[in-house]
């Protein structure tokens, strides 16, 4: 049977084959096509010693450069675990002749839900209300009813996403159930079944109401939500990112926080995870961060899990899908 190594099992399930907390997906179908070693976390002066013999090598976010894969003669298959494949030199894997999959559109509705989860929290001041509940501000009050700030309703609000491929298209569905109007940037403007109106990346950050980034990382769209877009936008705006940290300037989004510009922002991703200490959003004003965990439903999990298995399994039959290099 083929040598099968998951490096950085943990960021799919805590679960291993022989410990497995209730609900979990777990890693028994995949056993059966291999011998499989499932390590939780790897680290970089690692990674060759324990990948030297196998032929398939299962990875989230250790990252595999030429120099990393020219001293494993024996891999013929790298698994990401997750969507994004910038973590692998695709260039490299192709001259070496080794197959790299992915794991497409596993978890749209969960990262869309998350979305939906920071706005709402964002726009109605939910932590700090509650905060201020317990710290027992309600009590002593003279009202039957207590807010920290006036919140508005989402209907007849502009949502601007920015990037409509699946996950941009989930986040605009949930946006029209809530009555609100659809603005959207893309790099191909597409028909849809819900009214949309295309306009530029600047007048979209200029227009809406909740700005939310769903767009690919590239050279073009780093920084892509700097201090010039920051300072365009409506004074009771909220920012929202799952997409990839890089597509924020960090320093200038806290300054504009700041200064009020946009009114909030609710970030699931950062440029550097987990952040460093001094990172400036951990201490803006009104900045609600969430530790990555938007793709990571149970059920976002199992679809991803299920879909690692296949992929290998169709590798092992001569027919891989989900190829990217």
């Amino acid at each position: 049977m083929p040598k099968i190594i998951a490096l950085d099992g943990f960021c799919l399930t805590p679960a291993t084959t022989t410990d497995t907390p209730a609900g979990e997906p777990v890693w028994d179908t995949l056993a059966q096509l291999g011998n499989l070693t499932v390590y939780p976390r790897t680290s970089p002066e690692d990674v060759i010693a324990r990948c030297q013999d196998a032929e398939l090598i299962l990875t989230n976010k250790v990252p595999f450069t030429a120099d990393t894969l020219a001293q494993l003669p024996n891999l013929k298959y790298l698994g990401v675990t997750a969507t994004g494949v910038n973590i692998i030199d695709l260039d490299a894997a192709k001259d070496q002749g080794i197959t790299v999959t992915n794991v497409p559109a596993y978890s749209t509705a969960s990262v869309a839900q998350h979305v939906f989860a920071l706005i709402l929290s964002l726009n109605a001041a939910l932590s700090e209300t509650g905060q201020a509940v317990r710290d027992g501000k309600w009590a002593a009050g003279p009202d039957f009813s207590f807010t920290l700030k006036p919140w508005r309703e989402l209907e007849g609000q502009t949502l601007g996403i920015v990037g409509m491929g699946t996950i941009g298209q989930a986040v605009a569905r949930l946006g029209v159930a809530f009555g609100m109007n659809i603005a959207a940037h893309s790099r191909t403007e597409k028909p849809l079944d819900f009214p949309v109106t295309w306009m530029p990346v600047d007048e979209l950050f200029q227009t809406a109401d909740v700005v939310s980034l769903h767009c690919a990382l590239t050279p073009d769209t780093q920084h892509l939500a700097n201090a010039e877009r920051f300072a365009s936008m409506k004074p009771n705006a909220i920012f929202i990112n799952t997409g990839r940290g890089p597509l924020v300037d960090e320093p200038a989004l806290a300054d504009a926080l700041a200064q009020g510009k946009p009114a909030a922002a609710g970030l699931d991703v950062l440029s550097q995870e987990p952040p460093a200490a001094d990172n400036p959003l951990l201490t803006a004003p009104n900045c609600l961060i969430t530790p990555h965990l938007a793709w990571a439903s149970v059920e976002a999990r199992h679809r991803c899990m299920a879909t690692v298995t296949d992929n290998v399994a169709q590798y092992l039959q001569g027919q891989p899908v989900n190829v990217v290099a």
